[in-house]
């Protein structure tokens, strides 16, 4: 995704354009051809997790929230070296 970020092609001021999970499969079919990850469901789903992973940490190191979600457990005792 860092890669399709920096390529340019699909930034929108949002996040990324519509079609970016089609190009981000075919970059993935040629770094893994063998792997066959599709966007539905696999990249749609990392994806899902992925965001709601990181609104849980943002929300416990921004003090906001910390109480709000349920699956914060898994964060408590855990570093995160490269956050700023």
């Amino acid at each position: 995704m860092v890669d399709l970020h920096n390529v340019g092609t699909f930034n929108a001021d949002t996040g990324f354009k519509t079609d970016y999970l089609n190009e981000l499969e075919k970059m993935l079919e040629k770094v893994l051809p063998n792997v066959m990850l599709k966007v539905k469901p696999n990249i749609e789903s990392r994806i899902k997790i992925l965001k709601r992973d990181w609104s849980i940490v943002y929300d416990m190191l921004n003090g906001k929230n910390n109480s709000s979600h349920k699956e914060d457990g898994q964060f408590k005792h855990r570093s995160f070296p490269y956050y700023d």
